[in-house]
């Protein structure tokens, strides 16, 4: 990878602070950075990488900060940018809020995780929970003349410390799937993905070994369990935490791993299958003698009628003149937000096969110039618990430990909305 150098930047370029970890690229050069970027950006040209010389520059932003690490040679970008992104994710433990501000108050906690998370342009230690075990808040506070690095960063399980004990041992899975869906005006799915992601919360006591059973497609055909009574799943762009052992997953498939204290996320996937839309909107517009607008919305849940939606929000743009709004709503409340142009229909429990109505009347003082740009799109917004739209199941979750002690799993489903956007004619 060999990154030379890291810099945090404020929104107008300037350097907050910088570690030098090679001294191969003079400090100076971050002065070309932001001219660059200010070019590329009225250019139209924007990229991720901007070079100077012999000299590249690989940026993040995040708020109102740049992070950017320099380098000489051919580095490998993506380790460079995970890198950039696992130090926001660290940051944003430390400091609730990666800001400016954060970074001014904290700036003895920022050299010191600066350090510890990379030693001569390599990655180190970049999981927040044992950094928090040396790192603390009260840095200034630290006994001198003590080794303050902790077992875990020389240990072959460097996520996860020693003597861990809980008087009941649990723990809790979630799986969470985001529905990402485009549908044209005519009512045809241009695009439609499922993204799915499995959650873990640990409380288990000393060193376990947890193994994860699902109802991979993979897995069946391995073990012959494929077939018409087996509902299985094919994952795609499948993501590990760093805890799993990823050679035990590609010999048979099994998810086995020990893990890290407390919250983290396990793994994540991605399916491309073709997902029916399980909230489906329709909508009519009516423009009466130019000086009103009447606007119909249809809601419709297409999804298992024992099932309900929670906290579903329909937004409808509106054209950006409208004024004097009035709603009548079957079910729910409308409200209008004239800062985004749009009318949120809020619903609060939308169950499975119910179809509901939103009629809004607004007056338009200039109907008269049509809107050349088109419509924006319907976004929905919603939550289904209890349910997977892929299919996905948990079928086991085994925990060892040498102790021999009885945990329980507990295991639950979401489905949520993720970019989901309906056009309208």
């Amino acid at each position: 990878m060999s990154a030379s150098a890291v810099f945090i930047l404020d929104v107008k370029g300037k350097p907050l602070i910088s570690r030098n970890y090679k001294g191969d690229v003079p400090m100076s050069e971050i002065e070309r950075f932001m001219p660059l970027l200010m070019q590329r950006e009225e250019e139209g040209a924007l990229t991720p990488l901007l070079s100077h010389g012999r000299v590249h520059f690989l940026w993040i932003k995040h708020s109102n900060l740049y992070l950017v690490a320099t380098t000489l040679k051919n580095a490998n970008a993506s380790l460079v940018y995970s890198f950039l992104y696992k130090t926001v994710e660290v940051f944003c433990e430390y400091f609730k809020e990666l800001e400016e501000e954060s970074i001014r108050d904290n700036f003895v906690i920022v050299y010191e995780l600066l350090d510890e998370l990379m030693d001569f342009g390599y990655p180190q230690t970049t999981d927040s929970k044992i950094l928090q075990e040396y790192i603390t808040q009260q840095s200034n506070k630290l006994e001198t003349g003590k080794s303050r690095v902790p077992p875990t960063v020389t240990n072959a399980v460097s996520w996860r410390s020693e003597g861990i004990k809980y008087k009941k041992n649990e723990v809790f899975i979630d799986v969470i799937e985001s529905v990402n869906l485009l549908v044209n005006a005519n009512g045809s799915v241009l695009l439609s993905e499922i993204v799915g992601t499995i959650k873990l919360k640990v409380f288990l006591s000393g060193m376990p070994e947890l193994r994860l059973g699902l109802n991979d497609r993979v897995l069946f055909e391995l073990t012959g369990l494929s077939g018409s009574k087996n509902k299985s799943v094919e994952l795609e762009d499948v993501k590990f935490h760093q805890c799993v052992r990823l050679s035990r997953f590609d010999n048979d498939r099994t998810i086995s791993f020990i893990p890290p204290d407390g919250d983290f996320e396990l793994m994540s996937y991605r399916l491309s299958t073709q997902v029916k839309p399980l909230i489906w909107i329709e909508s009519v517009i009516e423009k009466f003698s130019h000086s009103r607008v009447e606007i119909m919305v249809k809601a419709k849940g297409q999804f298992k009628k024992q099932s309900v939606a929670n906290g579903v929000e329909i937004a409808v743009p509106v054209p950006s003149d409208a004024d004097s709004p009035r709603f009548k709503t079957s079910v729910g409340s409308a409200k209008y937000v004239p800062e985004k142009n749009v009318v949120i229909w809020s619903i609060k429990s939308f169950p499975g096969g119910k179809e509901y109505l939103m009629r809004a009347h607004f007056g338009l003082p200039s109907v008269e110039k049509e809107e050349v740009e088109g419509r924006p799109p319907i976004g929905v917004k919603f939550e289904i618990p209890y349910f997977t739209v892929s299919g996905i199941q948990v079928r086991y979750m085994k925990i060892i430990e040498k102790s021999g002690y009885q945990a329980l799993p507990w295991v639950r489903y979401i489905t949520q909305s993720g970019d989901y956007q309906l056009r309208t004619s």
